[in-house]
């Protein structure tokens, strides 16, 4: 971190300090919400979390190293070094937009219902081509997640790459109001996070908060193939990617091979650039669009644009293609919702042989639920899927939309039982589930496999 001292925070934060006051003018080394992480001359940010209250742990850190805390309560055996707060998240994100606004660089905002950290990688693969790129790590995308990732920039640092997720209303107001991007890209609004945002509108309206905080001078960056968001009419430049044409930035010749490479042109005014994807699916070709637009605008050649797509490396969970045991593993479990699972069996549609999908339970749907799960079971058979199986609370919707090739299971362990029994030498097999379903046991059977 740079030039953030304990006053600094205090400031920022509107708390109140109980200690020595001599130490407020000390810069901090890190901000870190886990105890195990505490360092020497760190703020820890005590959290109240489902499982455990960072409080419990206040004496510890301060002991061990820590310079202060900040805290919703003085812990028992406390004597100094706290900063009081009514909410220790809330005052994280108003020492987050404090700290933020030290860095003179680019900020590129993403968001998005799918392929939110997929576009996030691939723009941070073309841009570190060009800069020192700050990107979002692992799933911290979310209120925490974000003033966590930000914290985390430094001097060297020469742009900044942040996901931006929510579930509710008001969430991505908040986030923005932290990360104020100067560049923002919405990936496709779809069927996530339902319960909280009703339907597609809702969805729209919650994602569109992130314009709230940019200037008039700012790019959007808007999937062109959705009917929603091309639709929109913002005061900041808006830049249209797609597949389709009248996109100011698309994908001819999109392609995926058996290998897991997918390739294509992408086009922009008198500029085509080939490029090649290493993971599977023509979905891909979005998340290199997205990356391509942003690289445009912010002066990068055709060949960094060229060299940083193809030095994509994707998140664990998200379309990994693994060959193993004498089948193709497609290992896309680390979330779902109808978009994100309809994009995925129409790539497995598109490989050769025989294709298998293995999926769970798409949450947070809301009260469509099973008719979306129904419809996924539908989308499948039309994607010439071979067998189908299925396991979760709404599992015998999607088995009942797939009909005659599907096997609903009554528990992810019986279906894991099946796999010995259903699999057959070169399947392709799909797996793809929301988080919460942790089908990623399945893949870990499935590599072990030998058929």
């Amino acid at each position: 971190m740079k030039n953030l001292t304990i006053q600094n925070i205090i400031n920022a934060c509107g708390g109140t300090f109980f200690g020595d006051e001599s130490i407020t003018e000390t810069e901090i080394s890190a901000i870190v919400t886990d105890s195990r992480k505490n360092e020497c001359g760190c703020l820890f940010a005590a959290i109240k979390g489902e499982n455990a209250d960072g409080h419990s742990f206040v004496k510890d850190v301060l002991e061990n190293g820590a310079s202060c805390a900040l805290c919703e309560y003085l812990p028992p055996d406390v004597k100094g070094g706290v900063i009081l707060v009514n909410s220790t998240l809330a005052a994280l994100r108003k020492i987050a937009k404090l700290y933020r606004s030290g860095f003179n660089i680019p900020f590129v905002g993403i968001t998005g219902s799918v392929g939110k950290t997929t576009t996030k990688e691939m723009v941070s693969s073309v841009l570190s081509q060009k800069f020192d790129v700050h990107k979002t790590e692992g799933n911290f995308n979310n209120e925490l997640g974000v003033p966590l990732t930000l914290f985390g920039l430094d001097e060297v640092n020469t742009a900044a790459v942040i996901e931006m997720g929510i579930s509710g209303f008001g969430e991505m107001r908040r986030l923005t109001e932290m990360v104020r991007p100067q560049y923002a890209i919405i990936t496709a609004i779809g069927h996530s996070h339902l319960e909280q945002l009703h339907d597609l509108q809702g969805v729209l309206r919650a994602k569109s908060e992130i314009f709230e905080s940019m200037d008039e001078w700012g790019v959007v960056f808007l999937n062109g193939d959705d009917a929603l968001l091309r639709e929109q009419k913002l005061l900041q430049k808006t830049v249209f990617f797609g597949l389709q044409e009248g996109n100011d930035v698309r994908a001819e010749n999109v392609s995926t091979s058996q290998d897991g490479l997918t390739t294509c042109d992408i086009v922009c005014a008198n500029r085509t650039i080939s490029v090649s994807i290493p993971a599977y699916g023509d979905h891909m070709a979005y998340a290199a669009l997205a990356a391509a637009a942003v690289a445009f605008e912010m002066g990068l050649t055709d060949e960094e644009i060229r060299a940083g797509i193809a030095q994509y490396k994707g998140a664990s969970g998200r379309a990994a293609m693994i060959k193993s045991g004498g089948i193709t593993i497609i290992d896309d479990c680390y979330n779902s919702n109808p978009t994100s699972a309809k994009n995925a069996l129409a790539s497995l549609g598109a490989l050769q042989g025989r294709k298998l999908a293995i999926l769970g339970d798409m949450l947070e749907l809301g009260e469509n639920a099973k008719q979306l799960h129904f419809e996924i079971g539908a989308f499948a058979k039309r994607c010439n899927v071979s067998r189908l199986l299925t396991s979760g609370e709404f599992a015998k919707e999607t088995a009942k939309g797939a009909g005659d090739i599907a096997i609903c299971f009554d528990s992810k362990g019986s279906l894991i039982d099946s796999l010995s029994s259903e699999i057959k030498p070169g399947d392709n097999v799909l797996i793809k589930a929301s988080h919460g379903a942790a089908y990623e046991e399945i893949v870990e059977t499935l590599k072990a496999f030998e058929v």
